[in-house]
């Protein structure tokens, strides 16, 4: 593994957590700490080529399946693995399957392309992590086997106490803020063996617990426009990635189209 590289492309591969849900921009779109350390990493090197191809609500066996053969094809230096969460959160999962079936994606990945990163995703703290905290210790376990077996690089943000912190993510519950996302970037920064810009895992100030009413608003607020359509779409076996593509690929051939961050000087 060569720290501090200069790395000429990248590739993401993933789930609603790499395509940046939910660091959400004035149009509407998303950014995402893969975005953040794509446009880091292109600062170094002219012509440098990116593609996101995560798509939210991805399974394991989808993101192995559609998106792992795509980013070998890009034969990028870098790439990014994380997924299986979504399965490990649902009510029955075969996590040993959510083992084999990550193994397959980064054996593809790696064969394909350079530096592998592998992550235990961050949790909000709470019952529902703890409810599905065996099952996670269990896949957050076997990726450091992965790790070892593709010389890749693992970045513990579930070890992050800070991550934790219900401060640092949406509205929804279960995706990342902007300020949540700015420390993941930070934190694969460093993990690749740049200097640190700042300290990701600081921790925020003392928490100011809203009162009965603010709280109780706020899980109303929750149900009503986060809790209520997720259900609904697990009762009627659809997802929020249904019928998208990820950001840098292209629709008809399924191909990746990577974009060129930092575009080399024009010669006369």
């Amino acid at each position: 593994m060569q720290m501090n590289a200069t790395y000429s492309s990248f590739v993401a591969v993933g789930d609603s957590f790499t395509e940046g849900m939910s660091d959400e921009l004035p149009d509407g779109s998303y950014r995402g700490w893969a975005d953040l350390l794509a446009a880091r990493l292109a600062e170094r090197t002219p012509g440098f080529r990116y593609a996101n191809l995560a798509v939210r609500g991805k399974l394991i066996g989808q993101i192995a399946d559609e998106q792992a053969p795509v980013a070998a094809a890009t034969g990028a230096d870098l790439a990014t693995l994380v997924g299986g969460l979504n399965d490990v959160l649902r009510p029955k999962c075969d996590v040993e399957l959510v083992c084999a079936r990550l193994a397959e994606a980064a054996e593809r990945i790696a064969g394909g392309c350079g530096q592998l990163v592998l992550m235990r995703s961050p949790g909000r703290h709470g019952p529902v992590l703890e409810r599905f905290r065996p099952r996670m210790d269990q896949l957050f376990g076997f990726i450091d086997e992965l790790a070892e077996r593709h010389g890749a690089i693992v970045v513990d943000l579930f070890g992050a106490d800070v991550l934790g912190d219900p401060r640092l993510w949406a509205e929804d519950r279960l995706h990342l803020n902007a300020e949540g996302h700015r420390r993941v970037a930070e934190a694969v920064w460093q993990a690749l063996g740049h200097p640190p810009e700042t300290d990701w895992r600081a921790p925020l100030p003392p928490y100011v617990r809203p009162g009965w009413a603010a709280r109780r608003a706020s899980d109303a607020r929750f149900a009503r426009v986060h809790l209520l359509p997720w259900i609904g779409r697990r009762l009627t076996g659809r997802s929020s990635g249904d019928g998208r593509v990820g950001a840098h690929v292209d629709a008809t051939t399924g191909q990746a189209v990577p974009v060129v961050l930092n575009p080399l000087p024009q010669q006369d």
